[in-house]
């Protein structure tokens, strides 16, 4: 069992709205494995930085991404960090990955300036620019489409993704 699509983007893209809205477009369910990773650990991600470190967060999320590669059915949205692990960007090979792109003003807007998101928890508009950066190249490796999302709204953003998926 594999997902229809796998979503993946910089914080701030929309990987959780859009997927919530593909998914009840296309009648299938939605998940994201940063609330798998939450009800694994039994606490909220910025916790998980705090006690246990940014290491043991990504094991979680390598155990997190490639559960629900295997098992999820609809749309898959991953935490923006996820594709840092060769691990993960081996796993999305043949799967239909769709990265939602995004330019730090409208990420700006769309994220606030870091509540809830630990690693913008310092200096959040010149970090969030820097993982853009270092980012942006494994999102266009492990992606089989790209949709911007700048400046545009919800239901345009969803259209164009159905329309890749039907292809």
């Amino acid at each position: 069992m594999a997902p229809v699509c796998v979503l993946v983007g910089a914080p701030g893209s929309g990987k959780t709205t859009v997927g919530q809205a593909l998914a009840d477009v296309l009648g299938v369910e939605f998940r994201d494995t940063d609330l798998d990773i939450e009800r694994m650990a039994g606490k909220p991600i910025p916790e998980i930085f705090i006690d246990e470190g940014e290491e043991h967060f990504r094991t979680l999320e390598r155990a997190a991404v490639a559960a629900a590669l295997a098992s999820c059915p609809g749309v898959l949205a991953l935490g923006g960090g996820a594709v840092l692990a060769e691990e993960n960007r081996a796993a999305l090979v043949g799967h239909r990955v769709v990265h939602l792109s995004v330019e730090l003003p409208d990420a700006v807007k769309r994220v606030g300036l870091g509540a809830g998101r630990p690693l913008l928890a310092i200096n959040p508009r010149a970090t969030l620019k820097h993982l853009m950066e270092q980012r942006r190249p494994l999102y266009a490796e492990v992606a089989t489409a790209t949709v911007v999302t700048d400046g545009r709204d919800l239901d345009s953003i969803v259209a164009e993704v159905a329309s890749l998926l039907k292809r």
